[in-house]
């Protein structure tokens, strides 16, 4: 291989130059804290009357609004509980049914979305539509119902009528969960889900989800998205469900750290955070650090995470293109998915981050930042 040193733009230090011309820009959002707490959006059904059912009745369930929760000076005061790092995301989508593709963690994704009907959701493996994949569509045939449709094909496998379930005026808070192969859908404040489905004949790992409207329709979204905490591990996203990033420092390796290369002694595959990004990395436990690649250089971290139990491999790509089980391991500080990659470069064999939109895995070495087109990616088995 030869390397190239990409540094950033000087005039916008925390941003990586697009160094792959075909590949297109990154897709900003804008982020917030999450306030300590937030009131559940008023949801009140209108009497208009839901359209008839396109599939049978025995597919049907009756949608019931969820029971108000009391109001704050009435709740009983509870002690504080520690949470994980939660960032609120904002986004807009326009009347194009064209899916914009998040990192899914936790197997639970909440949102509030303000839109007039049709406000789509798909889980998938990879960062794209591509079968198996799951789809939720929440307030469709002109927000009289709600469906979970699989592989893009009806008939749907689950509906229920949700009249005015949507509204173009105000946020309505919702939940989406898999657990097991079971998908369920929810409203915030609801404790009960309202769709249901059991994908027992083609289960697949769920690594993303994607956002969209249509039908006449454009959206905001505000979608939570988990961060890992340096105090607790976070769950990796994988098709056994075992594997987990654990903390560490100054060079201390947990039991069952997963080895991703080799330079004269194991390296172990990292990620800390940097610059507003979490990043993977490699772990030289002799040098009592972990590196990550950024900015053109080497940067060397105290801190950092290990993956530990991992049952995945690594197999060949090259550029933008990413197998649909890779494993996101972290994410550019625009919100962009990364994911762990490794070069021979040097007689080694050097853990580090994968970007697709730069079509390349940037590597630390040598104290720089190099860049390598055709490399290997972690994916799960």
């Amino acid at each position: 291989f030869k390397p190239r040193v990409i540094p950033h733009t000087q005039s916008h230090p925390t941003f990586f130059s697009i160094i792959n011309p075909g590949a297109p820009p990154h897709r900003r959002v804008k982020e917030k804290k999450r306030p300590n707490e937030e009131q559940a959006p008023d949801v009140t059904n209108s009497s208009a009357e839901p359209s008839p059912s396109e599939s049978s009745e025995d597919r049907s369930q009756a949608f019931v609004e969820p029971a108000r929760a009391p109001e704050a000076s009435q709740q009983q005061e509870q002690p504080p509980v520690l949470q994980s790092a939660v960032r609120l995301i904002e986004i807009e989508t326009e009347d194009k049914l064209e899916y914009q593709f998040h990192p899914a963690t936790n197997g639970v994704v909440n949102f509030k979305v303000r839109a007039n009907n049709d406000a789509h959701l798909a889980l998938t493996s990879g960062p794209a539509e591509s079968d198996p994949m799951l789809e939720i569509f929440i307030g469709g045939w002109k927000n009289t119902k709600s469906v979970i449709r699989k592989n893009r094909t009806k008939p749907d496998v689950c509906e229920v009528d949700t009249p005015d379930i949507l509204n173009a005026g105000e946020f309505r808070g919702f939940w989406v969960k898999w657990q097991d192969d079971v998908i369920t859908v929810g409203m915030e404040g609801a404790a009960a889900a309202f769709l249901s489905y059991e994908n027992t004949s083609e289960p697949f790992p769920i690594n993303y989800f994607g956002v969209c409207t249509g039908w006449g329709a454009s959206g905001s979204w505000i979608i939570e998205q988990n961060a890992p905490a340096p105090s607790a591990p976070a769950a990796l996203v994988s098709s056994g469900g075992a594997a987990c990033w654990v903390p560490a420092a100054n060079g201390e390796v947990p039991p069952n750290a997963v080895v991703g290369g080799a330079d004269g002694e194991d390296m172990y595959i990292a990620r800390s955070q940097h610059e507003g990004a979490i990043i993977p990395g490699k772990l030289v436990a002799s040098h009592g650090c972990a590196y990550v690649a950024w900015g053109g250089v080497e940067n060397p971290k105290q801190e950092y995470e290990v993956l530990c139990d991992g049952n995945g491999t690594f197999v060949s790509t090259s550029g933008g293109e990413i197998p649909p089980n890779a494993i996101p391991a972290g994410e550019s500080e625009d919100g962009e998915p990364l994911f762990i990659g490794r070069v021979n470069h040097e007689g080694t064999v050097t853990v580090g981050k994968v970007q697709q939109s730069h079509g390349v895995c940037y590597i630390p070495y040598g104290g720089q930042e190099l860049a390598f087109a055709d490399y290997e990616i972690y994916v799960s088995q």
